[in-house]
């Protein structure tokens, strides 16, 4: 018996079908979707030069030739946000890809060897745990200095026991049923079964938590880059976009809104888009619906 994601009998049509009707996950997918396409824009398109300063243009307020106002240095806060979604997809997606390509190996091959291995890497999960992921990130960035390879490091270590726990628990379920054992029987070695049975049944909950973690890599990097551990400037940040915007608040209150707001509609995506697919892969749901 050969493990799939999805039952034998759904077709990627009907599984289409009961997505759209999913409010969470249409709705997190078209705003993921619209702040990537915004990012994929910015590399070809802005309306104004993020590295441009103009201090004749300076605090003007949103209008038909800066939608979004400009800042302090004269520069176009659309632009600014536009460039700046770039760069906090980057680091949260390769952060999360660094958690997921060492995490999910660590916490398939805890489960698979069990005894020693197993808690001696549970055990290091529960000492990185330990230490809150902002705090430990700041940390890092502190040691190295501030930029964004140093701040994609420190976001992906926190993500490393994250995947390893959820690819671990999610194995320790799968190992004891029948098909794994027809596997063992007909010879195949644990590598083998992992890869070929464990991984596919486990994918839908790594691709859950991957929305998860993507969300919190974006809070984390405009957490450093507000504290001015992340992207440096010129290239702008939705993080340093608020920390300029701080001390302005009373005259300009738009230099906040806007990247704040950002922040909010890009996490609130990506959190609905997560609990879209969590629904539509639950087996419990798909039964009751």
């Amino acid at each position: 018996m050969m493990p799939v994601a999805a039952p034998p009998q759904e077709t990627w049509r009907t599984f289409a079908s009961r997505a759209l009707r999913n409010r969470s996950f249409v709705v997190g997918l078209l705003i993921t979707l619209l702040v990537a396409a915004m990012a994929a824009l910015s590399f070809v398109w802005t309306p104004y030069d993020v590295t441009r300063l103009v201090v004749g243009d300076r605090m003007l307020p949103p209008s038909a030739s800066h939608l979004f106002g400009t800042d302090h240095f004269g520069r176009d806060v659309l632009s600014m946000i536009m460039v700046g979604s770039r760069n906090s997809i980057a680091v949260a997606f390769v952060a999360v890809g660094i958690g997921m390509g060492i995490g999910v190996p660590l916490g398939c091959w805890a489960a698979a060897r069990g005894g020693i291995v197993d808690e001696v890497l549970m055990r290091f999960n529960d000492l990185v745990f330990a230490f809150p992921a902002l705090l430990s990130a700041i940390m890092i960035t502190a040691i190295f200095g501030p930029g964004a390879v140093n701040a994609i490091i420190a976001i992906g270590i926190f993500n490393i026991p994250v995947f390893a726990r959820v690819a671990r628990a999610g194995a320790l379920a799968i190992w004891p049923r029948e098909f794994i054992l027809a596997a063992r029987a007909a010879g195949k070695g644990k590598a083998r079964i992992t890869t070929e049975h464990i991984l596919p049944n486990i994918a839908n909950l790594l691709l859950v938590q991957g929305t998860i973690q993507f969300a919190l890599g974006i809070l984390a990097e405009a957490g450093l880059s507000y504290l001015g551990l992340g992207v440096q400037p010129p290239m702008p940040s939705w993080g340093r976009m608020l920390f300029d915007a701080q001390t302005r608040m009373m005259v300009a209150p738009y230099l906040a809104l806007f990247p704040g707001f950002a922040i909010v509609f890009t996490v609130l995506g990506l959190n609905l888009l997560g609990d879209g697919i969590s629904d539509i892969i639950d087996p419990k749901l798909r039964r009751r619906q």
